[in-house]
């Protein structure tokens, strides 16, 4: 099988490259010539003392690696791809307590816990709330647009919901919201230079976030009340979480909740106004489907990343034992033999098989429900009060190796 001509050092989790655009080319090429791809790296590069990783663009090799834990782990190397080459060991060992880089039968443990808070009955009961929110917030985002109707829809609509969904599944006060945004953006920022934000300090924003959930875990054992906290600690000898774990689950909703609905939610009102007739047809018909598709859109993480606990085979390649695999969802979501059309945007797709909540197994994202209703109740609050919005100008990308981010989108009433 000939290999794709990439440029020489081409590597998929560049943050130059991601602040630029997804690589959709390059892993088309990849598909169709080589669909399991050793790219090197310089040492110590992503933070790992290693030569690279195996690059995995298929929907059905990525499927493969998501559902088979024994042989792929999430806890060797953790499931992020690439941090500062500054970053210590020690400091990835620590990542090892969120659920995320977790392996069975640790994570089966932590995930019966935690999703007690994401039951179908739980994500109900936090409907009309999360409805009302999301009126609240197109309207003051209105409100509050320049005298030619413009404002950035990343700051005054897409961030706001996740945020303000989670302090109403944990039970944090409204009014500390904006702690934990600046606490996930510093989590999540380190590698875009506007936000000057050094891993030492993505560090200190982490802890800073452990030790508030902690604290609001040490007051429920204190005085349990009727939210999801409580549920989860109050009685830790029956199964319950400790309050350090709490404490890193609530580092998983900051970033793996927020950060990636913010960014599904901007890259959908983005493929909406540059895609006119879907924007038309949503706002006649709010099909049940259109969720799924921005989130297949966007692919709001690119990739994470697992390591081979043994030699195997994937797609006629040999893996080693300890190598890193990135499984980039991006190439997965897009894969014609998948998907009709995939470069498409259509609310209307269906079946929508994408990978954009993990490609199953132990890491299937337990907050899916959660997400689509978010994703749902703020374009309806949009279409609703905003119908004629129109774009100003391009997105501005966040520097980053594997998340799909937006910092600023211009969007006007005008």
């Amino acid at each position: 099988m000939p290999c794709p001509a990439l440029p020489d050092g081409f590597d998929f989790t560049d943050p130059d490259l991601l602040q630029d655009r997804v690589p959709l080319p390059e892993f088309a090429q990849l598909r169709q010539t080589e669909p399991v791809r050793w790219i090197t790296q310089p040492p110590r590069i992503s933070g790992f003392d290693d030569a690279g990783y195996w690059a995995v663009t298929r929907h059905a090799d990525a499927k493969y690696v998501s559902t088979h834990p024994e042989l792929f782990s999430s806890n060797l190397n953790t499931a992020v791809i690439r941090f500062n080459e500054t970053i210590t060991r020690d400091q990835i060992e620590v990542q090892k307590m969120i659920m995320l880089n977790m392996d069975p039968p640790e994570h089966t443990r932590v995930r019966q816990i935690v999703q007690r808070g994401f039951t179908p009955r739980a994500i109900r009961s936090l409907e009309d709330t999360l409805r009302n929110r999301a009126g609240s917030i197109v309207e003051t985002a209105l409100a509050n647009a320049a005298s030619d109707g413009s404002f950035d829809f990343v700051t005054n609509i897409a961030v706001e919901l996740p945020l303000q969904a989670i302090a109403e599944l944990i039970g944090v006060p409204q009014d500390d919201r904006t702690k934990i945004f600046d606490w996930s953006n510093k989590m999540a920022a380190y590698d875009d230079p506007e936000y000057a934000i050094t891993e030492e300090v993505g560090a200190e924003a982490a802890m800073e976030l452990v030790s508030y959930a902690m604290n609001l875990a040490a007051a429920r054992k204190e005085c349990p009340a009727k939210d999801i906290v409580s549920q989860l600690v109050a009685a830790e000898d029956e199964g319950n979480l400790s309050s350090d774990e709490f404490g890193f689950f609530v580092i998983l909703l900051a970033v793996a909740g927020n950060e990636t609905t913010r960014n599904a939610i901007t890259h959908g009102m983005h493929a909406f106004l540059t895609h006119p007739e879907q924007w038309e047809l949503f706002k006649r018909e709010r099909p049940d489907t259109t969720a799924e598709e921005i989130v297949r859109w966007a692919t709001p993480v690119v990739s994470f990343q697992r390591t081979a606990t043994q030699d195997t085979e994937l797609g006629d390649v040999t893996i080693k034992q300890g190598d890193r695999v990135g499984i980039f969802y991006s190439s997965a979501n897009n894969d014609p033999e998948v998907f009709d059309e995939p470069e498409k945007f259509d609310i209307t797709r269906d079946p929508n098989p994408h990978l954009g909540f993990g490609g199953g197994g132990p890491h299937f994202c337990l907050g899916k429900s959660l997400a689509v209703l978010e994703i749902n109740l703020i374009f309806n609050a949009i279409a609703d009060a905003l119908p004629d919005l129109r774009l100003v100008s391009d997105p501005r990308r966040l520097r980053s190796a594997w998340l799909n981010g937006v910092k600023e989108l211009q969007v006007s009433t005008g």
